[in-house]
């Protein structure tokens, strides 16, 4: 990301929330002291006190124990209601707690207050990152940056927009940056470990998680668990010459089976004969294998790595990573591919696995929903012969945190843009409870109760709507039938919010031709 300093006297401060918040900035000439009347010696008994107990609150909430900081945060507040430092410390706890409306509020008063304040612009910056305002956030936390060329959560915070918006190496120095300035942060370490291994330097993504284990707290039992075990993977994994090596031919048209609105195409495993049918799935980053699949083939698990939280039954499945020597998709081979290997529930389909981004970013990817077909080209060959067509939509795409293509939904009756994830493995779209229950969005709820079959399980009598019309771009379909869900599983990990999930029944009205290397997706309708 280029920097250019912006003029400090001159900010707008929207926020996407279920009601519209309207700010009018004036300028606050505040007369007396705070304790008026008191002898100098108890304000500054007060002011140490004061001092001790957010240092108190600073190492509870290290070491996990959020409730108390914030209890002990509150009560500063309480007794002085304009001390700033209290308010941003519990600004950003709250951010890390994802109640993003009450830190938006905390540190946008503080900003308004306190315009050289870079921390509050930082925490601000970060919460509008977190609600999916990039163009707000990105203004806010350059201005932090500018105010405090030492302010660690903003230069996480930018490397952070970098990423989802594909600037991978950019990202990472920007991140370095965070780490560096305030290396007790166990979120910087965590965050320079995702983006270092989707630039796949395994070995620094390694080490930088096992520097969030020295540094989190040890009641974070779940996601240390998950991290310890992908520590193992991203060792061995670091020790292979190189992984989605291309060989074989440059290009492969295949067909695809529709099966429940789902594009199903068949692939050999580790030079086998035998075809297996897996989903291409969009909304998946890593490639997937069927614990039966994988025993049939003889896949052995590399390592297991606690648990993962997923859509469906409780919430949980356990993480086993595999290996796969290669896959071949028509002429197409790709070597030395990771995958995870899981139980799949309901597989009444006979389903072999899920083909992941992981697997097809290394090549200018099209699903033809009109005539079934879908086409993989090198990049490097794409680039030669110009292969992208300028015939549809370019739509802008984002990469969560956790791998997911997102981009902006518009849904008839509600006013701002919603960030939705694309996923060609669903069967069904899906809005987020929080959109369901907006008046806008309640009164389509249907009598039809559905059952959702997802990676964690089984969940019955999920209530459907039928939203008049939902748009991508320029491309509009009416009548689209979404389930709601509680979507806090996948916001936990995306970085910033998702409010649904595009599925099969909108995207099958289209030819989709996903430039990974651009961040685009080109939609063309197909005839029918």
């Amino acid at each position: 990301m280029k920097f250019r300093i912006l003029d400090q006297g001159v900010f707008r401060f929207p926020f996407q929330t279920k009601r519209l918040i309207v700010f009018v900035v004036t300028v606050l000439f505040v007369v007396g002291l705070p304790f008026g009347g008191l002898a100098s010696d108890d304000v500054q008994q007060i002011e140490e006190d004061t001092r001790q107990k957010i240092k108190q609150a600073d190492k509870l909430a290290r070491r996990g124990n959020s409730a108390e900081a914030e209890k002990i945060l509150r009560q500063i507040i309480r007794r002085d209601a304009r001390h700033s430092t209290a308010k941003l410390k519990l600004a950003y706890l709250l951010l890390k707690q994802k109640n993003l409306l009450e830190a938006y509020d905390l540190s946008l008063e503080i900003a308004k207050a306190e315009p050289k304040n870079s921390y509050a612009f930082a925490v601000l910056g970060a919460t509008l990152l977190n609600a999916g305002n990039f163009k707000e956030a990105e203004k806010i936390l350059v201005t932090a940056v500018s105010l405090n060329k030492k302010e660690a959560l903003a230069w996480a915070g930018i490397g952070m927009l970098d990423f989802y918006e594909n600037r991978i190496f950019d990202s990472i120095e920007n991140l370095k940056a965070a780490v560096y300035f305030d290396r007790d942060e166990p979120d910087f370490a965590f965050t320079l470990a995702q983006v270092t291994a989707r630039a796949e330097r395994y070995k620094e993504a390694a080490d930088a998680y096992d520097r969030f284990l020295q540094i989190s707290p040890v009641t974070d039992t779940e996601r240390r668990d998950r991290i310890k075990g992908l520590i193992n993977f991203l060792r061995f994994l670091g020790g292979k010459r190189t992984l989605y090596e291309l060989d074989g031919d440059k290009r492969a048209d295949v067909s695809f089976e529709l099966l429940r609105d789902r594009p199903v195409i068949k692939l050999r495993i580790n030079k086998n004969e035998e075809p297996l049918r897996f989903v291409l799935d969009t909304g998946s980053g890593i490639s997937v294998i069927s614990k039966v699949t994988a025993e049939k083939l003889g896949i052995k698990p590399i390592t297991r790595g606690g648990l993962a939280r997923a859509i469906g039954g409780d919430g949980k499945f356990e993480i086993v990573y595999g290996f796969l020597k290669s896959v071949e998709i028509g002429d197409v081979r790709i070597k030395s591919v990771p995958v995870y290997i899981r139980e799949f529930h309901s597989n009444v389909e006979k389903i072999d696995g899920y083909i992941g981004l992981s697997l097809i970013s290394k090549f200018l990817t099209t699903i033809d929903y009109g005539d079934l077909t879908f086409s993989l080209i090198r990049k490097d060959i794409a680039d030669e012969q110009n292969v992208v067509e300028n015939k549809g939509v370019f739509m802008p795409l984002r990469l969560t945190s956790s791998g997911f293509l997102s981009g902006e939904v518009q849904i008839e009756g509600v006013e701002n843009s919603l960030n939705f994830i694309v996923d060609t493995g669903a069967s069904i779209s899906v809005i987020s409870d929080e959109v369901a229950n907006l008046t806008e969005v309640s009164r389509f709820v249907r009598n039809e109760k559905m059952r959702v079959v997802g990676a964690a399980g089984i969940t019955e009598n999920v209530p459907s709507f039928l939203l008049p019309r939902v748009t991508f771009g320029n491309n509009s379909r009416e009548s689209i039938t979404a389930i709601a869900l509680d979507l806090d599983i996948i916001n936990e990990a995306a970085g910033f919010r998702q409010a649904g999930i595009l599925g099969g029944n909108f995207l099958k009205n289209y030819r989709l031709t996903f430039d990974f290397k651009n961040s685009k997706v080109i939609f063309t309708p197909v005839r029918k």
